[in-house]
């Protein structure tokens, strides 16, 4: 798989997690207390803070790979299970997201500032989580040349800035997208997640396979 299949595979990844539809109607009951005015500073705020953590997990994650002496094919594999779990709950239609919304609304005071949620919980945890950190990580191990770190940090930034947009799409709009609407794109987003951590999966474990028995002889390099 060349770099930018690889990195495209990250984003539609990245996207599935992130499920845009359901993030904008869960970004809405938390920006009811921001002024309009400041939906632009919330949006951009959003993308830095999303991108600084992408692309710092994208630049660290061979560093911390050899730190903590794991494998880069133990890593995918775990990556292909943090989303598995994240995305059949997807794909059956059993999320929590009115839940989340609802409780939501809950955290914005009555008159907030967009600086005063930017980081929780707009940032954390409604954007990024540990799903979204493991297959960061999951990825980033799959390369180990400039061209294959330089097109992760390029559809990192490409997903930092859809985060972004969904908060200025949700606080322009100001209104709940239909049950039914986000029940569709989380079934969509589902099965792509399931599809994705399957691949994971499989590269992952055909690897660790691999070394197993390279270690024990069987196989030669």
């Amino acid at each position: 798989m060349s770099d930018v299949d690889l990195a495209v595979l990250m984003l539609l990844a990245l996207i599935g997690l992130y499920s845009p539809v359901a993030a904008v109607s869960s970004y809405i009951p938390l920006l009811q207390p921001v002024d309009a005015r400041q939906y632009q500073r919330l949006a951009v705020g959003l993308f830095l803070t999303v991108a600084a953590v992408a692309v710092g997990t994208i630049l660290v994650g061979e560093p911390l790979l050899e730190l903590l002496g794991l494998s880069a094919a133990a890593l995918s594999a775990t990556a292909g299970i943090a989303l598995m779990i994240a995305a059949v709950p997807l794909m059956l239609g059993r999320t929590d997201d009115h839940a989340s919304a609802s409780t939501g609304a809950a955290l914005a005071p009555p008159s907030a500032s967009w600086r005063s949620m930017l980081f929780m919980p707009l940032a954390f945890p409604l954007t990024v989580g540990g799903a979204t950190i493991a297959v960061l990580v999951g990825f980033r191990a799959q390369v180990d040349r400039v061209s294959g770190i330089l097109a992760l940090v390029i559809a990192a930034l490409v997903h930092a800035a859809i985060t972004g947009g969904c908060v200025y799409v949700a606080g322009t709009t100001r209104r709940r997208l239909s049950d039914r609407t986000r029940m569709v794109a989380d079934r969509v987003a589902g099965l792509l997640l399931t599809a994705i951590a399957a691949t994971l999966l499989a590269s992952g474990f055909t690897r660790l396979a691999v070394d197993a028995l390279t270690a024990l002889g069987v196989l030669r390099r």
